[in-house]
């Protein structure tokens, strides 16, 4: 993965083994309860935001029986899983902005876990907009650039369905749009043929805090795995630029 590679530094990025795989699934098994109660249903063609989470689905590699299964256990869960989605804001070590996505059952429990994790960093959590307005809540698509594709041609096609920004990067293309247009963008390019390594609404750092220190690199790397380790989160997103053997 390229050092260079803005979406590289988003998250936190580990190794998928199987452990982790079977942890992103449960997380986005979370996402598609929510959909289907909040978004309209279980059929895909009627619900919008469930179409969304199989995009993000299929781009963490899930396979379709997965996704249907979550789809039918979402659809019995739905009325009685009081699922909520929660975030928190704060600072890790090496200043490090935070913003955090939570979906849970129990905010009493996630709310205690949150403050050991950020206090046991040397971090702090902070109020309701403290490090939000540090990111640009954008639709995210990422695409493999591969041989196959013209620049030129995937920027053209991008552009003329809607994206605010098209971004060449070595090793991907970054596409992004507004969080209005990310459904309409998805589904056009997805109608091109295209696949994707992600595809989700996400908290882009305007800016980001180049973090060299050995040492406070492995404390970061320690709080994001704490923070991601944890069942109810679901997406941590933070403005720091680790070094590029650490991303991998």
């Amino acid at each position: 993965m390229s050092g260079h590679s803005k979406w590289a530094n988003i998250k936190n990025k580990k190794e998928k083994t199987d452990a982790a795989r079977g942890k992103i699934f449960t997380k986005i098994g979370r996402e598609i309860v929510i959909a289907v109660k909040e978004g309209g249903g279980a059929d895909p063609a009627n619900n919008s935001k469930l179409r969304d989470v199989i995009a993000k689905a299929k781009a963490a590699n899930m396979p379709n029986d997965n996704i249907n299964r979550s789809i039918k256990k979402a659809a019995g869960e739905a009325g009685s899983v009081n699922y909520e989605e929660i975030t928190y804001e704060g600072y890790g070590p090496g200043n490090l902005a935070v913003y955090v996505e939570i979906v849970t059952d129990n905010r009493n429990r996630i709310a205690a876990e949150m403050r050991h994790i950020f206090s046991k960093a040397g971090g702090n959590l902070g109020a309701t907009g403290s490090v939000a307005w540090m990111f640009d809540k954008k639709g995210q698509i990422i695409i493999e650039r591969t041989p196959e594709l013209d620049e030129d041609e995937v920027m053209m096609e991008a552009l003329d369905a809607g994206a605010e920004d098209f971004v060449p990067q070595e090793d991907v293309f970054e596409v992004y749009t507004a969080p209005t247009e990310f459904s309409a963008v998805r589904e056009a390019l997805e109608n091109k043929g295209y696949s994707f390594l992600k595809a989700e609404i996400a908290m882009i750092p305007q800016n980001t805090v180049d973090i060299n220190d050995p040492e406070t690199v492995e404390k970061v790397n320690r709080f994001l795995d704490n923070l991601e380790d944890n069942d109810d989160v679901q997406e941590v997103y933070h403005n720091g630029n680790l070094p590029e053997d650490e991303e991998e």
